[in-house]
């Protein structure tokens, strides 16, 4: 039970009852009841805060009574409960969408549905450590959960059953959320910033009337697939195969796979192999291109982006091809040596069936190509749609909890944030070799 739901389904006066037993006799208490009950400490460690507001020592633990444990144990239960529910539903509340304010989706955070005042943010509780904090103040508490769980991030994982995985991503994200980026990772941003910028301003100035399936407003794409390939890279990954659609293509071409400008720009100007065309207009967004790129950190990687067969979400099973392919003829089905990377649109990824389709046939023998991180691009409009009349879920990527893969869900607009969890969505599939989800709003 790797998250003690069996405590916060429980009542208080039958919680009470236990913990009796267990300062009695902790062999002879359930399991569960022992690991939890030890795990705050409660008879054996730090003790616990008295009527008062006082903290009993280990001495006094065991004949507190039962005012004491009936109003602070379940305190400190209740501020276990408010850490479970910032973990679980903290995303309904983060601060991912860069220009509107998100809806009300009821995210039941506030300390009264917990059983908690305002004059509680004053004291001290032993259920921070659970959070990785040591005996600390309530309002310190809420101060980093909403650092970590309601800021330009959020993240959806505790659907997943595998108590192992559910608690690396936990543990990881954790992490991941108070630490800052080195000065030459924001350096390397603001560069691949740049370059996604200046690439799109002149493909405007320059090609006036033109088709073009910009990346304007998700620049923060080019930081994030160049720090996820400079990390698939220290990770000995050596291929990296990507599928996506029309919006950004261009750009990734120039300033991931480092297409030249002038292959570029002389598909702007009509000049094609007639044997691609098919007379479509958009040929140069259906191309694909090969490169050997050197990382950051000075590894060479290799780079695929498919060719899109048709229409958005028809390359997914072509990418998955692919990669299964040639992980069994040149790697021996090692996947951690080649990398899928899906780049999707947020009406496309929950309107297409194919989406489903590939998903939930990831994880068979046949179709098994060791986990695919999946980023969608979310402009927050599928063609002329609002995503109001566009899907029923709350998210585009709700998909996603059908193979129990994270979905991590953060604001473009914060490219240090993007970065932030590229990378850590890169070493889970490495780790776990399990899909893995991006959300990008933007």
């Amino acid at each position: 039970m790797k998250d003690f739901s069996f405590v916060t389904g429980s009542h208080p006066s039958y919680i009470e009852e236990v913990y009796q037993d267990f300062v009695k006799d902790p062999a002879g208490v359930d399991p569960e009841w022992k690991k939890f009950f030890e795990g705050f400490d409660f008879a054996y460690n730090n003790g616990f805060h008295n009527g008062d507001g006082q903290t009993a020592t280990n001495g006094t633990a065991k004949t507190a009574g039962a005012s004491a444990t009936s109003v602070n144990m379940l305190k400190e239960f209740a501020v276990y409960q408010l850490i479970r529910a910032y973990r679980k539903r903290g995303h309904l509340i983060s601060d991912t969408n860069p220009i509107r304010k998100r809806r009300d989706r009821h995210a039941h955070l506030e300390l009264k549905h917990f059983g908690l005042t305002e004059a509680d943010l004053e004291l001290e509780f032993v259920s921070g450590k659970y959070f990785g904090l040591p005996e600390t103040k309530l309002s310190d508490i809420i101060a980093h959960l909403q650092k970590i769980y309601t800021s330009t991030v959020g993240i959806e994982y505790t659907y997943i059953n595998n108590e192992e995985i559910c608690k690396w991503v936990e543990t990881e994200f954790e992490k991941t959320m108070v630490t800052d980026l080195t000065l030459s990772k924001k350096k390397r941003i603001l560069e691949k910033l740049n370059q996604g910028v200046i690439f799109e301003k002149f493909l405007h100035t320059k090609f006036i009337g033109q088709k073009r399936f910009s990346l304007e407003g998700g620049e923060s794409t080019i930081a994030a697939l160049d720090a996820i390939i400079t990390e698939a890279a220290n990770h000995d990954v050596k291929e990296v195969v990507m599928g996506m659609a029309h919006r950004g293509r261009l750009n990734i071409l120039a300033n991931i796979l480092q297409k030249t400008y002038e292959q570029i720009f002389t598909e702007f100007e009509g000049n094609v192999p007639t044997d691609t065309t098919m007379g479509s207009g958009d040929v140069k967004y259906h191309l694909g291109f090969k490169s050997d790129v050197l990382t950051l950190d000075q590894k060479v990687i290799n780079l695929q982006l498919t060719p899109n067969p048709s229409h958005l979400e028809a390359v997914n099973p072509v990418v998955e091809g692919f990669t299964r392919a040639k992980a069994d003829t040149l790697y021996k089905s090692d996947f951690d040596k080649i990398l899928p990377i899906l780049i999707h649109g947020d009406a496309s990824v929950a309107g297409q069936g194919i989406v489903y389709e590939v998903l939930q046939m990831g994880n068979l023998n046949g179709y098994y190509t060791g986990g695919t991180i999946h980023f969608v691009i979310n402009n927050q409009i599928g063609f002329t749609t609002n995503f109001d009349d566009a899907r029923s879920s709350d998210y585009c990527t709700s998909i996603a909890s059908m193979v129990q893969a994270p979905v991590f869900h953060v604001n473009g607009d914060d490219p240090e944030a993007v970065v932030k969890v590229s990378e850590l969505a890169l070493k889970f599939r490495q780790k776990f070799n399990r899909d893995v989800f991006i959300a990008m709003v933007c």
